[in-house]
């Protein structure tokens, strides 16, 4: 499964097997971890057959169910762009999972944050957790705005890398849904914005890992 294909495969799964992680995948998810917190500058954590942080009441009012295992989004609290990096290097261990044959969803508040087993610092801020594990399901794709309130760019001037990076960033996930995103072109250039409100900064992150992965462009 390439990368393409991973991003419109995957989608948000709330329901998991009582299976642990593999051996396999489990040196796969540390190594990756490890790398993203390199290039980034955050510290990603992966807590195993742990079912505490989602036997919750919020967690099982969002359906959470068998959540086992989870990574921890964490960051000095001083970090430049904390929430975007969170999203971005967060997204791209999501789809690398997916490609693994893992299922996963973002979660920013349904799961109990004094439960969490990741170790994080007074200057550290726990951003948010992706549930992860071997899905009972394969989830359901998300409904889409239109691509028209998405972007302004239209017709023949969208060209094909362009189109490829907004069908990619059309399925990503935000929060509730909302996609309060927009992209346009500088030039040769994508810039994607995103309006204020709840988990924007984290969502804009997640849709640029996207909208590169997808056209091979990167975009600001």
């Amino acid at each position: 499964m390439n990368i393409k294909e991973a991003i419109s495969a995957r989608h948000s799964v709330r329901q998991y097997l009582k299976k642990p992680i593999s051996p396999e995948h489990r040196t796969k998810l540390e190594e990756l971890l490890k790398t993203c917190s390199e290039q980034s500058g955050l510290n990603f954590q992966i807590v195993y057959d742990e079912p505490m942080c989602f036997n919750t009441f919020l967690a099982h009012y969002g359906r959470f169910t068998n959540v086992r295992n989870y990574i921890a989004i964490v960051g000095k609290k001083s970090l430049e762009n904390l929430d975007e990096l969170a999203g971005y290097y967060g997204e791209k261990i999501v789809i690398a999972a997916q490609q693994m044959g893992l299922n996963t969803c973002w979660v920013g508040g349904t799961y109990g944050r004094k439960k969490n087993k990741a170790i994080v610092a007074e200057d550290e801020k726990n951003v948010c957790v992706i549930a992860i594990g071997y899905g009972a399901n394969e989830g359901n794709k998300h409904r889409s705005k239109a691509i028209e309130k998405l972007t302004d760019v239209r017709g023949l001037e969208m060209p094909q890398w362009f189109r490829n990076g907004m069908v990619a960033a059309m399925m990503a996930p935000t929060a509730l849904n909302q996609q309060k995103f927009f992209v346009t072109m500088d030039g040769d250039e994508a810039v994607i914005t995103t309006k204020g409100g709840m988990m924007t900064k984290i969502d804009l992150g997640i849709v640029k890992y996207n909208f590169e992965a997808a056209s091979g462009h990167k975009c600001r």
